[in-house]
């Protein structure tokens, strides 16, 4: 009796050994049944998603997609033609990070920036891109149409050119009046510019910057901006000679030649801080 009880706890012990091994062996089977699970990538921006990792953020809770607005056009000698491009991208990348809840979509690049014939405006310099204002409205409609469509519920636009601020309230209005029994909702963020223009030169200003250093075109604050955000930009500030078209001049309106990314970066809170504080009050009194 002795000898049975002993090997009865002998196989005991064994049927308990191989249970373990058994689920140890099945334990990855049963999980790759149920399907791994996903890591989602470490980025705000729609371009470096697949369409399933959108679709978990947005069933996630992320259904505001920001729309970077920016434009192709001559910045001075010292100053890259894709500036509005470059920050405007980083600028809304930071936003959506600080929100956290949004998607940031394609930086639309092209914008109304003056006539073809004559040429007017800053197309009057190589390099500069131009589209018709309603050639402009309805491919920013279009977007926010489509972003409707995949389950955005605000949809945000956010221009850092002068020339597309009153299309993009133009549009925005016109998509609420077409969504009003739904709970989608277009905002032209206008906060944005104003801080990255305005408000931006009055601190500059404040600091004792004299207001023909401010200007209005890629001048000390534009170029403090690029040199924070994107450096790679801007060129060393040494004018030429034949760094003038006759009768138009340089392209520059001021003087960028104190610029720094010390200064862009007091820009750039600014920006940031006012634009997150618009977007909250607009998406939370709809």
């Amino acid at each position: 009796m002795t000898f049975l009880r002993f090997n009865d706890g002998l196989v005991c012990a064994a049927w308990a050994a191989a249970v373990c091994l058994l689920a140890m062996v099945a334990a990855p089977a049963c999980a790759q049944a149920a399907g791994p699970v996903v890591q989602q990538p470490d980025t705000v921006f729609l371009e470096e998603l697949t369409w399933t990792e959108l679709r978990a953020g947005i069933q996630a809770g992320k259904t505001t997609i920001i729309v970077p607005i920016g434009g192709t056009e001559q910045n001075g000698p010292h100053m890259a033609l894709g500036k509005h491009n470059a920050r405007v991208r980083t600028l809304a990348e930071r936003v959506a990070r600080t929100l956290g809840d949004a998607f940031v979509a394609p930086v639309i690049a092209y914008v109304p920036e003056g006539a073809l014939q004559p040429a007017t405006g800053h197309m009057r310099f190589p390099g500069t891109i131009t589209v018709p204002d309603d050639v402009f409205r309805r491919g920013l409609e279009s977007a926010a149409q489509s972003f409707r469509v995949h389950g955005f519920r605000n949809i945000v636009f956010l221009g850092d050119h002068g020339s597309t601020q009153e299309s993009q309230k133009a549009v925005a209005a016109r998509l609420n009046r077409a969504w009003h029994a739904e709970s989608v909702r277009a905002y032209a963020i206008d906060a944005y510019y104003r801080a990255a223009t305005v408000e931006f030169r009055e601190l500059l200003k404040a600091r004792g910057y004299r207001a023909e250093e401010l200007g209005e075109h890629a001048a000390l604050p534009d170029t403090s901006l690029t040199l924070a955000l994107d450096p790679r930009l801007v060129r060393p500030i040494a004018p030429r000679d034949d760094d003038r078209l006759p009768g138009v001049g340089t392209g520059v309106e001021g003087d960028p030649r104190r610029a720094s990314a010390e200064l862009g970066r007091l820009g750039v809170e600014l920006i940031v801080t006012r634009t997150v504080a618009a977007i909250k009050a607009s998406t939370t009194h709809r």
